[in-house]
């Protein structure tokens, strides 16, 4: 049974407090002979009465805990420490203290950190925002993310910046220059030794208590005095289990509502454990066993302990005596420095014994909150302490490696996240380089981690090579945890020695063959065999092999980079490197049969090898790792200068490419399509080994071995063996070409593939020399390079060019050093993002076979340069810097030959036009080479490279063919290769240019020129003769045509004059005067409205009986145009919409796509698409982007969000009458009407009255939000509402635009205005008479007093624009009752129109605020002001004083002018629609003469006061301002980092001060949200949905924009609870591209044109549709949970 309340009685505490005294405690302690048996004995007496007390968590209950905890635990502990009034003391501690320049701010989760590119020593340096904003990195390039919580600020370590160490702040003075002297010295000698025995107590019972395995027993002397039987059932976090399996498991075994249980389930997640029952052990028991039983189905159980309530409590208190000691020795170094050396005092049971290592060693058993309180006091106190920074950091090291050697430690199997893990703490020590270097060489850091690390990888093949493929799920989260192992690695080599000790070069070559060691567990893992016949049955595991490369890739560039900065580290770690290498030679098979070839004159041993039929691996990193110390080896010029040193003899170059040189065979196999049957994997790897993450250790060093080979071997012999491999070598050696068909058993396509990918590769081993080592540049050249090509292909953006390059370990890619040299960038527009495109004067570095080019960026590329080329008429020549004796020796000559030789004779297809491409290429560059050497040569007798005089010898056996110069003369002219003629004629140019010593061939050639030049000139005269007679065909068949037709042109001539001279007339009429309402009303002209349906084609008339033609349209709830963000609407069920609030808190707002269909077309395309959502099963019924329930669907034509049809009416054009009878006598009538009930009959036919029907009911169930009902009265105002609104809403962004009133609007706003207007005049066609017409009363009384109606609404509670377009359309519907027939309705416009407007200039003058403004007036005011002062006093005399004495008329005016204008101009749009009169000119274009105009309009005096006629009005005082200021969103801060900030520091409204993991922003009210948490879900309409959703109900009527999870930057649309789509944010980088989740941390910076542009959006209510386009056109986004955001 549980617990009674009386067991904790509170009141017994309670008098305790008044009688306890901290101070004489303290004393009594003191004076004891054993203090630490007497601060246990205090603590087992209260800790269990003051902590712990049940699970009630109320807010007043922790208060009582903390206020408890302070007086009667800490409070003591702090005068037995400072011997003082603690306040006093604490104070006078920080007075004498003198701190250290560290800052070390702890970062919160998702506080903005600052990276400096320039001056950081390594990417882990950050700041925090305060010290960043006061350094001098603010005005250098830096990065900026988000932190994960946990590390802290650097400013203040020189170590960890190259400039500006210290901030403003943070800048040392002189006084604390001395770092050395020890702080504890400034401390009382007695306050030191109390300090001591304090802290060591303290500390030593925290960690006691966490890291106690018992459950029910406490440690010696801390027993309570009486033990009571109260027990908790505490549920432990893991990562294993989901939110919903942990809140359904706990409502069933804690019987616990919904919400409880996601209150508890949040708190476990958060602080890694929670107390879920209270009570006996048998009650608590009962409710473990049902969680674990729960589940353990499909994985481990959850942990749950059930344990003693004094045990938790004492946890409780560990943690809080922690976190004190934290905040204590913020006071002062000189405690902080004894803080670190209790912690850190062996204890006595000897080797990591210590305080800390006891916490460290049991940090996987501790829960998460426990972890986080622990890690954040050893980052306060031992990492602030430089001189026990690095005592600690050799026992972190002993203890963590210790901790990950042992395979079945708790750290590999603990499912903590890392960021939870003591292991993350390494990221503060290894980074910085004198403790890496020290640890390095005292602990032999390097070397453990990576024995630790390969002990670890125990799965091996015969070989002993790693084997993943048959990984269990345990193994492969056995391989993630212990991967942190490699980060550090990383760390401690982050930043390579400057000068070396022989301590450093000898533990770091011991860990460099530790390494070695593991690479060759590496080499050749994951061998592959080609599959012949059948597909392979089950794709081999290769991401593990893969994820290990890449996880190295940057620990092997830091290797080298650390050897290339000692001669003497390199020259052995190359011995080390190349013996590793022949080691694994040794182990290849040696059963491979040698074999002789001889090709044009030459002759090479080699032995049989086929990489398609024997195993090949695509990992060889010991050859790679080669290739790279010998590249190094010639860059810093060591192997000339130490020959003697260097094993160059033991080098066998045929050895050193074989294996290179299979990996790349294998990729032009599979390239060629012989491997089709390995399947994916095989594919996978292939783009992987290209892949600029991979590639800088893969492919390029497997190029550069065979680079190194090439240039230590016969170039001949290179060939042959190359040829070998590619398995190609019969296909040169036949005499016969015919013959190689028969021969070859090999499918052609894929033979001439590898042709062209064996060519591809010799021109990529000459030409590709751009690597330092290689060729004689910079690594700056490397990037520029790449840069060129890169844009060579399409101009790119900054994001794209820096994903393409290799990154460094830094994170840094050389981009900005270069790009700005080689690009010019171009800025976005409102969408799309900043370009840099190439600089015209670097094309021509161009070079088609660069070696990173893939297939695609291939062609591309080729293409964009032909274009360029064109466009400037260049030459296609070749520009290429060419190990060069490859392109003059006979192995190539022949295979040249032989190809040339094909393309002569194209027949039976043995050869193709990029083989020829690529023969082409090579030629090229041996004659560029040649002509290189020639130019720099001082003497005849240097020039080695004699290429012409060989090109030009005839071909030896077995080819029989001429010269390869003669084949090419052969081939200038050929009409198949017209694409390749430039190259020839630019390769024969050349050619003829080096061999000019003969003149002969230099005339003979000159003669070729000419021709050629000629017969181009004879081809451009022939082309223009040719274009001449085309054109004067063409313009004969023109006239003939006129001539034939010639009546129809003659007609169309005519209505143009026509039409034309019309619009002069009515111009002119518009001068005169263009009036919309009332009887002086211009009428609309009578055209006919002749309409197409979109879904059946046909044309229709639209006239009031004949079949309904309807506009797709979408209503909507708004709040876009009201100030007050949080109304409370009144039940829906009695809500009285007929008086609009001046606020209008809640509009409908109606939008068109303007798409007209036939009413019979959209019912039958509906119902379709209802049968459609009906027959989805239900199983896949996931959302789809329109609710069909909600009778949404998608205009059939533009797939714009709709849900109901706007019926379209006939024009009607009264004729004008005069105002017969007042309006009184109307009323009258209609009041004795309604006793005799006659409905007048309906102007429409029916399929446009159920039209009418049907939209009316929209407005009203998406208004009111009720189900329909057609009988309600309501009905028809809301219709009129939706006019209203949109009319309004409309009439504030032409406004805000500053475009002109008419003329502006896109036609399908155009179209809609009108459709819905003139809609709105007849839909009291479906509503009772009767109904109508009480509205008309009511609305009437609002203005002229009517006894016969009760609670009439104040003047000031109602808009007046809603006011006119109810009463004009209500009075509509009044002249039907009218016997005599004539039309009187147009004066009754005119009449309310000049009531309505009276009435909004009281309105102005009740709600003025007018600021006196003294300017000098004319004493003589104008009439206006006279009538406007006026009518204020009259108001004045009728409110008694309520309002304020004006003496200025013209600025009573002037503001009444303000407030009036857009009451005006909406009525003017309104009339407009309504009765289709032309506007006058003025008002078709922005600017001065508005006012005029609009009053001639609407047939209103210019100075409306004229229309003032003394009513009694009930007045109330003031409610609302006019005019209205125009709805903006939020302001949002220039730099995106402020926000951050801002955001960093939002608490969880409901988990207790809380951070909140995903804050979210609105933009349209400024409010800060805790989006998808369970913590702040709230209940809508009986569905639990998330802050964000449930804010969009109360801020914008179910619509929302949020900058979503501000540490992301991302934009979020969401639409009632089931639509949402994301939007790119605001915020650009400088090179205007936006950075969704803060991937490249570039700074942010608010871009306005984009933010107007989401706002523009939104005013014109566009969301609800991006978002329905957005989901069409991703169906991802459909499954989104949006509601629970």
């Amino acid at each position: 049974m549980a617990a009674t309340e009386a067991d904790r009685d509170p009141s017994a505490l309670c008098s305790e407090f008044l009688d306890f005294s901290a101070k004489d405690t303290a004393s009594r302690w003191l004076a004891a002979a054993d203090l630490q048996q007497e601060v246990c004995r205090h603590l087992a007496i209260y800790v269990p009465r003051i902590f712990c007390l049940g699970l009630s968590g109320s807010e007043r209950e922790e208060q009582r805990e903390e206020l408890a905890c302070q007086l009667l635990l800490l409070a003591p502990l702090e005068w037995l420490l400072l011997g003082e009034e603690p306040a006093a003391g604490l104070a006078l501690l920080q007075e004498n203290n003198q701190p250290s320049a560290l800052c070390g701010h702890v970062f919160k989760v998702g506080e903005p950190t600052y990276s400096c590119r320039e001056c950081a020593a390594d990417p882990t340096c950050v700041l925090c925002m305060k010290c960043f904003l006061g350094s001098v990195h603010k005005e250098h390039r830096y990065r900026m993310t988000t932190s994960g919580g946990g590390g802290f600020c650097d400013c203040g370590d020189s170590e960890a910046w190259k400039t500006g160490p210290y901030c403003q702040k943070h800048t040392p003075g002189d006084g604390n220059q001395d770092t050395d002297k020890d702080p504890v010295a400034h401390l009382p000698t007695d306050m030191v030794g109390r300090a001591f025995s304090v802290f060591f107590i303290i500390l030593k019972y925290a960690v006691d208590l966490l890291t106690w395995e018992h459950e029910d027993l406490l440690p010696a002397g801390l027993q309570p005095p009486e033990r009571e039987d109260t027990y908790y059932c505490m549920l432990f976090n893991d990562e294993v289990h989901t939110y919903e399996q942990v809140i359904y498991t706990l409502q069933k075994a804690v019987s616990c509502s919904q919400k409880e249980a996601v209150s508890f389930a949040t708190t476990v997640d958060r602080d890694g454990r929670k107390s879920v029952r209270y009570g006996d052990f048998q009650f608590c028991e009962q409710a473990k066993s049902v969680i674990v039983r729960n589940t353990s189905r499909q994985s481990k159980p959850l942990r749950v302990q059930v344990m003693h309530s004094s045990v938790v409590a004492h946890q409780c208190f560990a943690l809080k005596a922690l976190s004190w000691l934290g905040q204590i020795i913020q006071y002062s170094d000189g405690l902080r420095r004894i803080l670190c050396q209790v912690g850190l005092q062996k204890g006595p049971e000897g080797e990591n014994s210590s305080l800390v290592d006891r916490l460290m060693l049991n940090d996987s058993k501790m829960w998460k909150g426990a972890r986080n309180i622990y890690h954040q006091l050893l980052m306060n106190s031992l990492l602030m302490d430089l001189k026990y920074k690095k005592i600690f950091a050799i026992q972190f090291a002993k203890v963590t490696l210790f901790v990950l050697g042992n395979p079945g430690s708790d750290y590999v199997k603990d499912d903590h996240g890392r960021e939870f893990s003591i292991t993350d703490l390494s990221v503060q020590m290894f980074t910085v380089p004198s403790l890496a270097r020290m640890l390095m060489v005292e602990e032999n850091l390097m070397t453990t981690i990576i024995r630790t690390f390969v002990d670890h990888l125990r799965h091996r093949d015969p070989q002993g090579r790693f084997q993943f493929d048959r990984y269990t799920a345990q193994q492969a989260f056995k391989f993630g945890r212990v991967q942190s192992l490699i980060g550090d690695l990383k760390y401690v080599l982050i930043s390579p020695p400057s000068k070396w000790s022989d301590q450093l070069r000898l533990k770091f070559l011991e860990g460099f063959y530790a390494f070695l060691e593991l690479l060759k567990c590496m080499q050749g893992m994951d061998p592959v065999v080609r599959q012949v016949g059948q597909h392979i049955e089950m794709e081999p595991e290769w991401e593990a092999a893969f994820t290990l490369q890449m996880k190295l890739t940057n620990i092997i560039t830091m290797i080298q980079e650390w050897c290339s900065t000692d001669e003497r580290v390199l020259i052995e770690a190359y011995k080390k490197c190349l013996s590793a290498l022949s080691h694994c030679h040794s182990s290849l098979p040696d059963g491979e049969q040698p074999i002789s070839l001889s090709l044009a004159g030459h002759s090479v041993e080699t032995f049989r090898y086929q990489v398609s039929q024997e195993k090949v691996s695509i990992h060889l990193p010991v050859c790679r790792l080669l290739a790279g110390l010998h590249v190094l080896l010639s860059r810093t010029e060591v192997a000339s200068r130490f020959p003697e040193q260097l094993p160059l003899g033991e080098l066998s170059p045929p050895l050193l490419i074989e294996l290179p040189l299979r990996c790349l065979v294998l990729c032009a196999q599979v390239h060629a399509g012989m491997w089709r049957r390995n399947g994916f994997s095989l594919i996978n790897q292939i783009y992987y080994y290209h892949n600029v993450k991979c590639r800088v250790e893969m492919f390029d060093k497997d190029i550069i071995m065979l680079q190194a080979g090439a240039s230590m071997m016969d170039p001949n012999h290179f060939l042959m063996i190359v040829l070998s491999r590619f398995e190609l070598f019969h296909v040169f050696s036949t005499a016969d070409i015919r013959k190689r068909y028969r021969e070859a058993n090999k499918d052609l396509v894929q033979q001439n593939t590898l042709i062209e990918e064996m060519l591809h590769l010799i021109i990529m081993v000459v030409g590709e020399r751009y690597v330092a080592g290689v060729g004689q540049v910079e690594p700056y050249d490397e990037v520029r390079r790449e840069i060129i090509h890169l844009l060579s292909i399409r101009p790119m953006a900054h994001s794209e060019l820096a994903k393409a390059l290799p990154e460094n370990g830094n994170k840094e890619t050389g981009l900005e050093r270069v790009i700005d040299s080689v690009a010019s960038f171009k800025k976005p527009g409102v969408t799309g993002r900043g370009l840099y495109e190439l600089r015209p004067e670097w094309n021509r570095y161009f070079n088609l076979y660069f070696h990173h080019y893939s297939r695609a960026d291939q062609s591309k590329a080729e293409e964009a340069q032909r274009k360029l080329r064109r466009q400037s008429g260049e030459d296609t020549g070749k520009h290429t810097c060419p190990l060069v004796n490859l392109l003059q020796c006979d192995v190539l000559l022949a295979i040249e030959g032989a190809v040339l030789q094909w393309a002569v004779e194209p027949s039976g297809g043995g050869w193709t036009e990029s083989m020829l491409q690529r023969v082409l290429h090579l030629v090229g560059m041996a004659l560029l080479e040649e002509q290189q050497q020639l130019e720099n040569s001082s003497g005849y007798e240097d020039v080695t490279f004699n290429y012409t005089c060989k090109i030009t010898r005839p071909g030896e056996a077995p080819s029989t063919s001429g010269s390869v110069l003669a084949l090419l003369e052969s081939l200038q002219n050929a009409p198949h290769l017209e694409v390749h003629k430039d190259m020839i004629t630019w390769i024969l140019k050349v050619t003829a240019a080096l061999m000019s010593l003969d003149a002969l061939i230099g005339s003979a050639l000159q003669m070729m020129k000419d021709k050629d030049k000629a017969e181009r000139k004879r081809k451009a005269e022939m082309a223009r003769l040719r274009r001449e007679k085309i054109m004067a065909q063409m313009s004969e068949m023109q006239k003939h045509f006129i001539n034939e037709n010639k009546e129809l042109f003659q007609q169309s001539m005519e209505e143009l004059e026509a039409s034309t001279s019309a619009t002069h007339h009515s111009a002119e009429l518009t001068c005169v005067s263009q009036v919309a309402v009332g009887p002086r009303r211009v009428g609309g002209t009578e055209r006919r409205q002749l309409v197409t349906c979109i879904l059946c084609q046909e044309e229709q008339e639209i006239r009031g009986h004949s079949r309904a033609m309807v506009l797709a349209a979408f209503v909507q709830r708004s709040t876009v145009l009201s100030k007050n963000r949080h109304c409370n609407l009144p039940n829906p069920e009695h809500r009285d919409p007929l008086f609009m609030h001046p606020d209008l808190c809640l509009g409908i707002h109606t939008a068109s796509c303007g798409h007209i269909m036939h009413a019979t077309c959209w019912q039958r395309y509906f119902e379709a698409v209802q049968l459609k959502e009906q027959r989805r099963q239900q199983r896949l019924r996931g959302h789809t982007s329109y609710d069909v329930e909600n009778g949404e669907f998608l205009c059939p034509l533009c797939e714009c969000l709709s849900n109901t049809v706007i019926p379209m009416l006939p024009v009607e054009n009264p004729s004008l009458e005069v105002w017969l009878k007042t309006t009184n006598q109307q009323i009258a009538a209609l009041h004795s009407a309604h006793r005799t009930q006659s409905d007048g009959e309906n102007p429409f036919s029916s399929s446009i009255s159920e039209m009418i029907t049907t939209f009316s009911l929209s407005t009203y169930k998406v208004g009111l939000k009720v189900n329909p009902n057609e009988q309600d009265p309501r009905v028809p105002v809301l219709s009129w509402s939706s006019c209203a609104y949109t009319i309004q809403s409309i009439e504030r962004l032409l406004m805000d635009e500053e475009k002109p009133l008419f003329g502006s609007l896109p036609c399908r706003q155009d179209d809609c205005l009108s459709s819905l207007t003139r809609f709105s005049s007849a839909c009291w066609t479906a509503a009772p008479l009767k109904t109508v017409h009480t509205h008309f009363i009511r609305l009437l009384s609002a203005l002229v007093p009517d006894t016969q109606v009760e609670n009439t609404q104040s003047i000031l509670e109602i808009d007046m624009f809603h006011l006119l377009v109810y009463s004009v359309l209500a009075y509509s519907s009044i002249h039907c009752l009218d016997q005599s027939g004539c039309s009187v309705v147009d004066s009754g416009h005119l009449h309310l129109l000049h009531l309505v407007t009276v009435a909004h200039l009281v309105q102005i003058l009740l709600t003025s605020t007018t600021e006196e403004v003294c300017m000098d007036q004319d004493n003589s005011g104008s009439e206006e002001e006279e009538l406007t002062c006026q009518l204020y006093s009259t108001l004045r005399n009728h409110l008694g004083s309520v309002l304020p004495e004006v003496s200025s008329g013209w600025q009573l005016y002037r503001c009444l002018k303000a407030g009036v204008l857009p009451f005006l101009r909406a009525a003017a749009l309104f009339f407009h629609y309504l009765n289709s009169t032309a506007p006058p000119a003025e008002l078709l274009i922005a600017g001065p003469g508005q006012w005029e105009a609009l009053c001639s309009y609407l047939s209103l005096p210019s100075n409306l006061l004229l229309l003032h006629h003394n009513q009694q009005t009930l007045l109330k005082p003031l409610i609302h301002r006019f005019p209205r200021e125009s709805n903006r969103l939020i302001e949002l801060p220039e730099d995106y980092s402020v926000l951050i900030n801002q955001a960093s520091s939002f608490t969880c409204p409901r988990s207790g001060g809380d951070k909140s993991r995903a804050p979210t922003l609105c933009l349209v009210c400024g409010c800060m949200l805790c989006s998808q948490s369970y913590c702040c879900q709230t209940e809508v309409d009986g569905e639990d949905v998330g802050a964000c959703t449930a804010h969009t109900f109360t801020c914008g009527a179910g619509l929302g924009l949020f900058l979503s999870r501000v540490r992301e930057s991302q934009v979020l649309f969401v639409a009632g609870k089931t639509k949402g789509c994301f939007y790119p944010p605001p915020y650009l980088d400088d090179y205007g591209e936006t950075d969704q989740g803060l991937k490249r941390g570039n700074p942010l910076h608010l871009c306005a044109e984009r933010y107007r542009k989401i706002e523009r959006l939104w005013r014109q209510h566009g969301i609800a549709e991006v978002i329905g386009h957005a989901q069409e056109a991703n169906q991802a986004l459909v499954a989104i949970d949006w509601q629970h955001l």
